[in-house]
């Protein structure tokens, strides 16, 4: 079984790359088993998507927060540089946080996300969950529930 990074380590105690598709497809097979809490899901956009970029995804808003049970709908790209670079996240479902532009686009490092080369979509999402239910935010006003991103 592949570990939850990009690289693993060899017996002479070398890294050893791990190609991107490899890593992808690992964490799809993982997602389509089941494999976390269901506080959040994520599958590919297009099922014939061969190169694996175009991700959809599903956020479970956290419990007495501002997006308390919503379903929260977003959008990854995952390039070619993943996952040594993040994948794009463009939110589908309208919300107001200060790191999401009017476009939907969100900013990582505005979210205070670090991200490195040993995470991956399912600790992306979790990290935008927990970053959504921080106390600073928490009287934020959201758009009505069902609003889209345009």
């Amino acid at each position: 079984a592949v570990a939850d990074n990009s690289y693993l380590m060899s017996s002479g105690g070398e890294k050893v790359v791990i190609p991107r598709n490899f890593q992808l497809l690992d964490e799809l097979e993982k997602q389509e088993k089941g494999g976390n809490d269901g506080s959040l899901s994520f599958g590919l956009a297009e099922p014939d998507d061969i190169y694996l970029v175009l991700w959809q995804c599903t956020i479970l808003g956290s419990p007495s927060t501002v997006i308390d049970n919503r379903i929260i709908s977003l959008l990854l790209t995952c390039n070619e540089d993943y996952p040594k670079a993040p994948p794009a996240v463009q939110m589908q479902t309208k919300l107001n946080f200060p790191f999401i532009d009017s476009s939907g686009k969100v900013d990582l490092k505005k979210a205070e996300i670090n991200w490195n080369q040993e995470m991956n979509i399912e600790s992306l999402l979790n990290k935008l969950r927990l970053a959504m239910q921080k106390e600073k935010y928490r009287k934020l006003t959201q758009p009505a529930e069902g609003t889209y991103s345009s």
